[in-house]
């Protein structure tokens, strides 16, 4: 069966939803779909089917007389996604290491290999790689209603994102190494245990890049990056 090419409304979302997400379109900007439409080299249609849908995902507000705005994005929300990424990620490897062939684990290899070099040289593709591993794992669990709930959480990371943000390629190398060899040994435990610990350390790198652009002002509750308990006491001070 041929594979069917993403509708525009679907292709402009993500986008969209990129721009939401690197801090280009920031909370409480107004969306006006005539200016969009003409950024984007399409007409207003798709951009209010896109809109719409983000309204869905929750990156959108609809507004009574003001239309279309950015909605509130926390680090939070971004902190929730990946816990439930992992959560689901490492569910999906642990199955694959139970059911994984021969023939999925020279491709898996052939990937990572791929990976290793795009690890040295900046040009390569290195996000359309890890893609790649992590369908081809999802395809090897047969956990089809598993695999969407997490394409819905990753919306929240995607891959174009998250491939320059520093120190990202070298530890995605590195992890991708450690579920190859579970996978190999068909160690579910261990698998689960390489996923959890990949999606979690990408998390960790790109809510750290996105706090440093700017894109949240608030203080996080529970903060992971050095130095944060002295941003606690300057905000005990304020209090």
């Amino acid at each position: 069966m041929r594979a069917r090419s993403p509708r525009l409304p679907d292709e402009l979302a993500d986008r969209l939803r990129e721009r939401i997400m690197t801090g280009r379109l920031r909370q409480g900007d107004h969306l006006h779909l005539e200016r969009l439409a003409e950024q984007l080299g399409v007409s207003v249609t798709p951009v209010r089917e896109a809109l719409l849908a983000l309204r869905g995902e929750g990156f959108v507000d609809l507004e009574p007389r003001r239309g279309f705005t950015v909605a509130p994005l926390s680090r939070h929300d971004f902190e929730d996604a990946h816990r439930l990424q992992a959560t689901l990620a490492g569910e999906l490897a642990a199955r694959a290491a139970r059911k994984i062939d021969a023939d999925r684990l020279a491709e898996l290899t052939r990937l990572h290999e791929e990976m290793r070099l795009a690890g040295q040289f900046v040009l390569l593709d290195m996000g359309d790689l890890v893609t790649r591993f992590r369908a081809a794992v999802c395809q090897v669990s047969e956990s089809p209603k598993l695999s969407w709930f997490l394409g819905i959480a990753v919306r929240y990371a995607p891959q174009s994102i998250t491939v320059d943000v520093p120190g990202w390629r070298e530890m995605a190398v590195t992890d991708h190494h450690a579920l190859l060899t579970a996978l190999r040994q068909r160690d579910p435990v261990s698998a689960r245990a390489a996923m959890h610990k990949h999606v979690t350390h990408t998390g960790e790198l790109l809510i750290h890049h996105l706090q440093q652009l700017g894109l949240w002002s608030e203080v996080p509750e529970n903060p992971s990056s050095p130095g944060s308990s002295a941003s606690h006491q300057e905000q005990d001070k304020r209090r």
